[in-house]
C-alpha cells in the first residue's frame, strides 16, 4: 500500500495561496462593507451625496498611496510580515469607525484602514508572482477569494444593520479580521520559489540595485501601458462599487418585489450587489485560468470590450424589467472581474523580477489611489446629473482600457 505526498513545489503554492486568500478576501470584505455603511451615512449625518463621496474618496485614497511604499517593503523585507501587518492593521482600522462621532471622522477612520489595506496589494501580488509556480491558476484562487470577501462584506452588513446600529456593526465586521491574524502567523512559504535564481541572489539583486535604476527599468519596459490599462478600471471599479448599491435602491424595477412587514429594513438592491460579486467570482476563476492559456492582451481586450458595453446597456435595460436587471448586474458583475487576474498577470509578464514588489505598488497606487477619484466623480454625476450620465462616463473609461490593451498586444509581439 503506498502513499502520495504533495511535492514541496505544491505544498509551496498551497500555503502561499492561503495567506494571500485570506489577506484577498479581508480586503474586500472590508472594502465592499462600505458602500453599504455609505447609504447609512448619508442619512446619518447632515451632508449630502456629494460631500459624502468626496470624504470617503479621501478616506480610501491611503490604499493607493500606501501601495507604492507597500511594495518597497515587500521587495526589503519579504512580503510575509508585510502581508500580516496589513491583516492586523486592516482589522484595527474598520473597527475604528466605530468610535467615528462624525462623517469627517468616519473619513479618518476609512484612511487608517486604508493606509494598511494599502500594502496588502502590492506584496501579496509580488509572493504569487515571485513563489507559486502555478501563477495563473494561484491568480485565480486569490481572485476567487477575493470576491467571496466582495460579497460576504455587503451581504454580512447589510444583514447585521437589520439587527443593529451601524457602529455596532462596523465593530463586528472587524472581527474575521483579528482571527484571519492568528492564523496566518501559522502559515509557512518560500516566498521566492518561483523564481530561477536562488532566494540569496534576488533579495541580493533587489537590495544592492538602487531605487531609480528599477523605476528605470519599468519606464522602459511595456509596464507604463499596462499601469494606464489599471489606472482606467480603478476609476471604473471605484465608481460602479461604490454607489451601485445607492442605483440599485432607486430604480423602478425594485418595486416589483415587495418585502413583508416582517422584513421592514430588507432592500432588494443589497442583496442584489451582493448576487452581482458572487458572480464575480466566475469571472475571477475564468479570467485567471485563461490567463494560463491565451495572451493576456487578448483577455483584456475583450474584457474592457465587454464591460463597457454592458455598462452603456445598464440603464436602458434596468429599465425593462426586474429580470433583465438581473442579467445585466450579473453579465457586469463577471467582466468587472474577469479582467483583474488579466492585468495582474500582465504586470508579471511585463515587468522584471526583482522590481516586481515596486512594479505591484506603482500599479495599485493607479488602482487604488488614482482609482479613488471615481468615488469623487461618481457622486458629482449621479449628485448633480443622472444615473445614466455616470454610466455613460465609466462605459468611457472601460473603452479607453481596450485601446490601451490592443496597444500592449501591438507592442508585445513586436518587442
Amino acid at each position: 500500500m503506498s502513499t502520495t505526498t504533495a511535492s514541496p513545489e505544491r505544498e509551496n503554492d498551497r500555503s502561499i495561496a492561503a495567506l494571500t486568500m485570506l489577506g484577498h478576501g479581508l480586503f474586500h470584505y472590508f472594502e465592499m462593507a462600505i458602500p453599504i455603511l455609505l447609504v447609512v451615512w448619508i442619512d446619518s449625518f447632515p451632508t449630502g451625496v456629494e460631500v459624502a463621496g468626496l470624504i470617503v474618496a479621501i478616506g480610501f485614497a491611503p490604499i493607493g498611496i500606501a501601495a507604492l511604499p507597500g511594495g518597497m517593503l515587500s521587495d526589503r523585507y519579504g512580503p510575509g510580515v508585510v502581508l500580516l501587518g496589513s491583516i492586523a492593521g486592516m482589522s484595527l482600522g474598520f473597527g475604528a469607525l466605530a468610535l467615528a462621532p462624525s462623517i469627517y471622522g468616519v473619513g479618518l477612520a476609512l484612511a487608517v484602514w486604508g493606509l494598511f489595506a494599502g500594502v496588502y496589494h502590492p506584496a501579496g501580488m509580488s509572493l504569487i508572482s515571485t513563489g507559486a509556480a502555478s501563477r495563473g491558476t494561484i491568480f485565480a484562487y486569490h481572485g476567487m477569494a477575493g470576491n467571496l470577501g466582495t460579497a460576504l462584506g455587503p451581504f454580512v452588513a447589510a444583514t447585521l444593520l437589520l439587527v443593529f446600529e451601524w457602529r455596532v456593526v462596523a465593530g463586528l465586521l472587524a472581527l474575521p479580521g483579528v482571527a484571519a491574524f492568528m492564523y496566518g502567523l501559522s502559515i509557512d512559504f518560500d516566498p521566492t520559489a518561483a523564481v530561477d535564481e536562488p532566494a540569496e541572489a534576488a533579495a541580493d539583486e533587489r537590495d544592492e540595485t538602487p531605487l531609480i535604476m528599477r523605476g528605470r527599468e519599468l519606464l522602459h519596459s511595456l509596464f507604463p501601458i499596462v499601469l494606464a490599462i489599471v489606472v482606467f478600471d480603478g476609476l471604473f471599479y471605484r465608481g460602479v462599487t461604490a454607489y451601485l448599491p445607492r442605483i440599485l435602491r432607486e430604480l423602478s424595477a425594485m418595486p416589483a418585489l415587495t418585502i413583508t412587514d416582517a422584513l421592514v429594513g430588507v432592500n432588494v438592491g443589497d442583496y442584489i450587489f451582493v448576487g452581482l460579486l458572487v458572480v464575480g467570482i466566475a469571472g475571477q476563476w475564468v479570467g485567471g485560468t485563461l490567463s494560463d492559456r491565451i495572451a493576456v492582451e487578448t483577455g483584456l481586450t475583450g474584457g474592457f470590450a465587454l464591460l463597457g458595453l454592458f455598462s452603456l446597456l445598464f440603464v436602458p435595460v434596468a429599465g425593462i424589467g426586474f429580470a433583465p436587471l438581473l442579467l445585466v448586474s450579473a453579465l457586469l458583475g463577471f467582466f468587472l472581474f474577469f479582467v483583474q487576474p488579466m492585468y495582474q498577470v500582465a504586470v508579471a509578464v511585463h515587468t522584471p523580477a526583482a522590481t516586481r514588489g515596486l512594479s505591484y505598488g506603482v500599479t495599485y497606487l493607479g488602482e487604488f489611489g488614482i482609482g479613488a477619484l471615481g468615488i469623487a466623480l461618481g457622486g458629482v454625476l449621479l449628485g448633480s446629473y443622472s444615473t445614466r450620465s455616470f454610466f455613460v462616463v465609466i462605459a468611457g473609461f472601460a473603452f479607453l482600457a481596450t485601446f490601451l490593451a490592443v496597444l500592449l498586444g501591438v507592442k508585445s509581439r513586436r518587442s
